[in-house]
This record gives C-alpha cells, structure tokens and sequence, in this order.
C-alpha cells in the first residue's frame, strides 16, 4: 500500500505526518506500507522525513500573500498564472508513477497543485485541517476531498457530513521525557522554576527581542530554555552573553532548535511553557499537561493564531498574550504572579490535560488502515 503525503511549508505541516506514519508503522509492523511526501522544496522538511524514511519528491507551488504592494500582487499574479499550473503537470508526472493508494494533505500553499493533480488522476483525497479558521487552500481543497479530520471543537466553514475532530496529530514520543535525564541534559543546577520557550520551527524574532529586555532579571528567578530559530541563534548568543552577569549564564539554555530528544525533556523539566499558537504547538503542550502563556503571530493566514489561542484558553489551561499587549515588564510581571499562585498553575495543567488529544494520530492511522482494506 502506498500512502502519498502533501502539504506545505513549515514545520507544523510536516510533523503531524510524521506523528501519523509512526503510528501507521506501529499498526503495521511488517513494513506493508510505502509512505511518499510530494510538495514544495524545504530543507527543514526533507532532513524531517528523510529521517522516518519517508520518500520526499518536489513540485512547484505558488503562494499567496496578503500583504499590499504591487510587487507583492505581481508575484502572486506569477505564483498563481505559472508557478502552480507548472506544479500541478509535475504532480500528475509524479503521481502516475508513484501510484498512490490515497492521499492526504495537511493543507497549505504546498499542498494545492498535488491534490489537484490527484484528483485528475482519481486519487481518493482525505484533509487534516489543524487550526480553528481553515487555511485558504483547505478550503478550496475540501471540496475535492471524502473526509476532512479536524483539530478544535469549533472549526468553521467546512461541511458537517465530512468532517471528523481528532485533534492535531503528535509524537507520542515527546510525553516519555524525563525531569533528572533533562537536568542533566541541559545541565541544571539551579532549583528554580524552569521556563521552556519556543517560537515555531522558524523561531519568533519580536518575542526574542522582548525576552532580551528583560533576560537579566528573568534569570535571576527562573531557568530558561530557549528555543530562538536558526536564523536568530548567532546574534541573540552574543547579545545575551553581553547583558547577563557571568554567574547567572548557567540559567540560560539558548538552542537554535530542539531535537526530539531535548524536546521531549524540556517538555518534562519545564514548570510553565511559552509560545506561538500554531496547532502543533498547543496540542503539545496540552499533551504534557503544562500550563502556558501564548503569543499569537498576528501576521497568520486568517488570524488563525490569534483564534486558536483563544479557543485553546477558553478552558482556563493558558494565558493569552497579544502582541500589542507584550511589552517586556507586563511580562516578567505576570510571571511573576504566576508563579505566586501555584494553586492556579496547577489548575492550568488539568486543564491542559483535559484538552489533549494524543491519540489523533493514531486515530487516524486505523482509519486510512481500514479504508486501504
């Protein structure tokens, strides 16, 4: 059996379905399924799938961009009129050669010349929708699709007869890290509470930036781990290093990215997480039950980010924070109140719990497991 996966993009896009294989593989041990990735060209994502032997092909894909200038309306007049007819003859060379068995697209600009091109080829077509407002491409894709998994509650647009909730799929293997293997991971020696924060695969520069101003003070009462994006390793190294007093660096833990393996840990260690409302991200934290502070991008494709955290907060597991709202002092204070009110943390960690969905992958797996029979 041969199960062609598309999406685009980011990471949110691509961990899901590796969350998916995993449980596919576990299902079905002996190795009866062949797993395929088409989609737009992504370093972070070929290393990501190549590593769980998924077998990644190329396409090219158009893109949106709902930012104002005429250079910004000449490219999606490009991306549109050329890029994506381009990527939709590729897909149809591609997919008559893998011949899939189905499939499945976890939306974004990627994703649109391959379900496309599936749908010419008579592919059966199934979505994962992750966010609370649907991405411009599920929506247009969904019509072509037999069933669309959902992730909140209260996703909108779709139609009743499709949809099935699930939640957002994740590695089951991030819930088994460890407090004393992730002290010594990231080499602890403080017995302060501990901070985990995290902007995405692509890191979040603006919430960086806020941290710094008041990084000095923080560490003074908590342990940080900080995951910044690739891009803003080096620079935020050296700033950091210049502003903190040499006997407070052993609190800071600054990583470009978390591997599984210090993710999972940092998870375990953290007392309070902060972070992007991207799907992934919030059904993670929900999994491991912790309580959070998130900061929606305001630039998402239709405000999703703003909307999930919203949705996510609704039962009292998170403090949403806007950026219009995150000036550096009003944030060190809430934390600090926070961290004053142990009884309410506790609470938010419940009803993170509450909210989990770690078997959405799984869900998922038996029900294209079944359909392929």
């Amino acid at each position: 059996m041969k199960i062609l996966f598309t999406g685009g993009g980011t990471g949110g896009h691509i961990v899901p379905i590796i969350a998916i294989v995993r449980e596919i593989r576990k299902i079905q041990p002996k190795g009866s399924f062949q797993f395929f990735f088409l989609g737009p060209r992504d370093e972070f994502s070929q290393v990501l799938l190549s590593q769980e032997d998924i077998k990644v092909r190329h396409v090219l894909s158009g893109k949106i961009r709902r930012y104002g200038g005429w250079k910004n309306l000449l490219k999606n007049i490009f991306d549109v009129g050329v890029k994506t007819p381009l990527g939709v003859i590729q897909s149809l060379f591609q997919i008559f050669f893998i011949s899939p068995d189905l499939i499945f697209s976890r939306g974004g600009f990627g994703s649109i010349p391959v379900v496309l091109a599936g749908k010419m080829l008579f592919s059966p077509i199934f979505l994962h929708e992750s966010d609370v407002a649907p991405s411009l491409s599920n929506r247009f894709l969904s019509k072509l699709a037999l069933e669309i998994f959902i992730s909140f509650p209260k996703t909108e647009y779709f139609p009743l007869k499709k949809i099935i909730q699930v939640g957002n799929p994740i590695r089951k293997e991030l819930l088994i890290g460890q407090k004393n293997e992730a002290r010594e991971l990231f080499k602890m020696t403080s017995q302060k509470p501990v901070i985990l924060i995290q902007g995405g695969s692509q890191g979040a520069k603006r919430i960086n930036d806020k941290i710094l101003e008041v990084l000095p003070e923080m560490i003074k009462n908590f342990e940080i781990i900080h995951q910044c994006g690739e891009k803003n390793f080096r620079q935020l190294k050296m700033e950091s290093k210049a502003i903190i007093d040499p006997e407070l660096e052993k609190s800071y833990h600054l990583f470009p990215f978390l591997k599984e393996p210090e993710l999972r840990n940092a998870y375990a260690v953290s007392d309070l997480i902060i972070s992007r409302a991207g799907s992934g991200s919030i059904f993670e934290i929900a999994a491991v039950g912790k309580p959070a502070i998130l900061i929606p991008l305001p630039e998402a494709a239709q405000n999703h980010q703003v909307q999930n955290a919203y949705a996510y907060a609704q039962n009292e597991a998170a403090i949403v924070l806007e950026e219009t709202n995150f000036t550096s002092h009003f944030f060190l204070e809430k934390l600090k109140l926070l961290f004053s009110q142990p009884e309410n943390m506790e609470k938010m960690s419940g009803a993170a719990a509450e909210f989990a969905r770690p078997e959405a992958g799984k869900i998922i797996a038996n029900y294209l497991i079944e359909y392929l029979k």
